[in-house]
């Protein structure tokens, strides 16, 4: 009894020093929120190698390094520079809702050189780059007015610049311009290209000075008729002057101060979403976890009482608990991530159903058995099953967290720590409450009031009646195999929708003041000579269309946004994606290796945690859900992108978890009974598991229901992925992973057993043996 205090003692410690200190860090500490809910721009860089130039880890650091320069002085409020790889650059723009002029600032090389000019060429000298004939160095390109230029090799590089500004002449009327400082060695370099061009004519070409940026002539100016020919300009300052305006000006001095990349960039991936999308995004998400949550609590309380009531308190904690560790692992909220948050109630109330169903079995199971002693009992037997069921979840979790980028990811790291603080919620703070609540005097004399004193509606009718479900188990496979079929040849008719993530290409999402009909648009887009832009709608009344291509250009963006905007009513850009061939063919290649990572995970993890025959059933029914699930999509003509590729993996976690418990319960049936055949043995584990399952799938419904109904068009994809899983994993865990256990361990059974080293099998031919006549 005093150990048994102690105990208590301890674990009502644990839970207050867990819930101060996740109080603290939630007052004190924000979540930081992904571009898709406060709005912005990602881009994703890869370096390329050069002939003289490996784009290595090192090339990789520095141009990163360049890159931070140009963006602080871009002015963007906390900006995100981070390296993925050796060859990849993501950042981060909050705010930033032009990503064709970040993409713009963030991809040039920004090669300054400086030329003296040796003349006029050519019409027919070809422009651009050196002539054939041309001695090493020199180069032929177009002034600002067009006019070929022979240029001598660079006496200048941007190494040799110290610093440049944007200013306004405000006395001279000459507008904006940008002046360029030289370091000690460029000043005397300028000194000395100025001093040989002032020895020529006023008029001559060969009297003007180049500078160059990303091979293209952007001045070209002649050196003041004051400088006298062998002096030179002193002081290693010049201008850059031009037809500017201020953010071209400000733009080019960034450019020019910011430094050269040391190896080009090409942007493989880009992502915008606008800051009203996110807020609706967040409102939307924010309704569907409040009245989801309370629906569940509701339900929870209806069926367990005051259990439930004292669940629903622990949900709370684990809400609050859930919210401090993202804020203190510095992890990023997204859209996905925010679903995932949603989605953790559902499997925190999981584990509270395991525990009072396992309590109502001991209560009924004892004579006059306290609700103290049911609950302890309770929290002892649906500990394997809770551990087994979460780990299998984690490790979906985790391989979205290697294997997937930007929002999906975020999305495991969410599901990682929800599964984690769902069990704290469960086996720490649920039994200290619990527990407190059954030595109450009051609860005592009233045992029904816990909710546990009884074996409950669902569990009454089945020990009733006393279904014999595994009596043939084949008859169950073979409906299995049928809805199986049905839904893969959804895959073979109509086709999968890969999102732009596995395709690559372009897709950019309006918000329109009146509906626009999407055969319409389809229509002026082809007049337009956009005539393969994919057209659909993706909000409610026709106010919300996408528009998608496997190659779109800025300026056919414009072309599309102008056309929309035309057709109804004004626009709003709410989102715009941009996925390269390379990175969409890595991110396909990446889901299919995190489907077989997931599979091939469960059933190792199921083989050391239980027998094979049962590992072999839970994979087979995993594989079974995620063909249905989709093929169902493929139906239904749902995206398959990244977000769909998380729900999958979501839904393998779920399905297992339904089967851990069922082989769980299996598992501990065998160590107290060998003498019962294995399907009477498995019939009786469905039944006692049953009420949770059905309890567990009602909690998790109603969380996604929600989510459907309420959700925006992305997460209404999402909770509906989930909640056909949900539904599929429901039904596979009992008619088709126990069906499948029965029958592989029937085969064995059957299977010849081969003679063990040492001893010979009797035969007819063996005349060695003694015989009986």
């Amino acid at each position: 009894m005093k150990r048994r205090n102690r105990s208590s003692r301890i674990r009502a410690l644990l839970a207050l020093a867990v819930l101060a200190a996740s109080l603290a860090i939630a007052l004190t500490t924000p979540v930081r929120l992904g571009l898709d809910l406060r709005g912005g721009t990602q881009i994703v860089l890869e370096t390329r190698s050069t002939a003289t130039t490996e784009a290595d880890r090192a090339a990789t650091e520095r141009t990163l390094e360049v890159l931070r320069g140009r963006i602080d002085a871009l002015g963007v409020a906390e900006p995100t520079l981070v390296r993925s790889g050796d060859h990849r650059i993501i950042v981060e723009l909050p705010g930033v809702q032009d990503p064709e002029q970040a993409a713009d600032v963030l991809g040039r090389t920004a090669q300054l050189t400086v030329h003296a000019v040796l003349g006029t060429a050519g019409s027919t000298e070809p422009t651009g780059g050196t002539g054939s004939s041309a001695p090493a160095g020199e180069r032929v390109l177009a002034d600002e007015s067009g006019q070929p230029l022979r240029l001598a090799a660079a006496g200048l590089t941007g190494q040799d610049v110290e610093g440049a500004d944007a200013r306004f002449d405000q006395q001279g009327g000459a507008g904006w311009h940008v002046t360029v400082d030289f370091t000690g060695t460029g000043s005397d370099r300028w000194t000395e290209l100025t001093a040989q061009a002032a020895c020529h004519a006023a008029g001559d070409p060969r009297r003007r000075i180049a500078i160059v940026l990303d091979d293209k002539i952007i001045s070209s100016p002649q050196v003041d008729p004051s400088v006298v020919c062998g002096a030179g300009i002193p002081g290693g300052t010049t201008q850059i002057t031009g037809s500017f305006d201020d953010a071209e000006a400000r733009e080019l001095a960034l450019l020019v101060s910011g430094g050269a990349l040391p190896v080009p960039v090409e942007t493989v991936e880009q992502r915008t979403v606008g800051a009203t999308l996110g807020d609706t995004a967040i409102s939307a998400a924010a309704w569907a976890a409040v009245i989801g949550t309370v629906l569940t609590a509701l339900f929870v309380i209806a069926v367990y009482r005051l259990m439930g009531l004292l669940a629903t308190v622990a949900l709370a904690c684990y809400g609050l608990i859930s919210y401090a560790a993202l804020a203190a692992l510095g992890a990023t909220l997204t859209l996905p991530g925010l679903a995932g948050f949603v989605l953790a109630i559902g499997m925190a109330v999981d584990a509270n159903v395991l525990v009072f169903e396992r309590a109502r079995e001991e209560y009924t199971a004892r004579s006059r058995p306290s609700p103290r002693t049911a609950l302890a009992g309770g929290f002892r037997g649906a500990l394997s099953a809770i551990a087994d069921s979460n780990i299998t979840t984690l490790i979906a979790a985790a391989l979205l967290f290697l294997l997937a980028s930007g929002p999906v990811r975020g999305f495991g790291v969410t599901l990682g720590i929800g599964v984690l603080a769902s069990m704290i919620s469960a086996l720490v703070i649920t039994r200290v409450l619990a527990e407190y609540a059954a030595d109450r005097p009051a609860v005592h004399r009233r045992p029904r009031l816990t909710g546990i004193a009884g074996s409950g509606w669902v569990r009454t009718r089945l020990l009733r009646r006393d279904p014999f479900l595994m009596r043939r188990p084949r008859r169950w496979l073979a409906a299995s195999a049928a809805v199986l079929v049905l839904a893969a040849s959804g895959i073979l008719v109509r086709g999968l929708d890969y999102g732009i993530e596995f395709t690559g290409g372009r897709l950019v999402e309006y918000a329109t003041g009146t509906p626009v009909d999407p055969d319409r648009a389809r229509t002026a887009l082809a007049d337009a000579g956009l005539d393969r832009a994919v057209v659909q709608s993706s909000g409610d009344g026709d106010t919300r269309i996408t528009v998608r291509a496997e190659k779109l250009t800025d300026d056919q963006v414009a072309t599309v946004t102008e056309t929309i905007g035309d057709l109804g009513g004004g626009t709003e850009k709410v989102r715009n994606e941009l996925i390269g061939p390379s990175m969409g063919d890595e991110l396909r290649r990446n889901a299919l290796v995190a489907l077989g990572l997931a599979l091939g995970a469960q059933l190792l993890y199921l083989a050391v945690r239980f027998r094979w025959t049962f590992a072999t059933a839970a994979v087979g029914a995993l594989a079974h859900d995620v063909i249905i699930l989709v093929g169902v999509f493929a139906w239904l003509g749902k995206p398959v992108d990244g977000v769909f590729l998380a729900a999958l993996l979501t839904v393998i976690g779920y399905s297992v978890n339904d089967s851990v418990v069922v082989f769980d319960r299996i598992r501990e049936l065998l160590g107290r009974d060998r003498a019962t055949p294995l399907p009477r043995l498995t019939n009786q584990a469905l039944l006692q598991t049953l009420p949770r399952t059905v309890n567990t799938g009602m909690g998790a419904a109603l969380i996604l229901t929600a989510l459907v109904v309420l959700a925006d068009d992305t997460l209404t994809d999402f909770a509906l992925a989930l909640l056909i899983g949900l539904a599929v994993g429901t039904y596979s865990s009992v008619f088709t992973a126990a069906p499948l256990t029965v029958e592989l361990h029937a085969r064995r059974r059957r299977a010849p057993r081969p003679p063990r080293p040492g001893r010979r099998r009797p035969d007819s031919a063996d005349t060695s043996l003694p015989r009986v006549r």
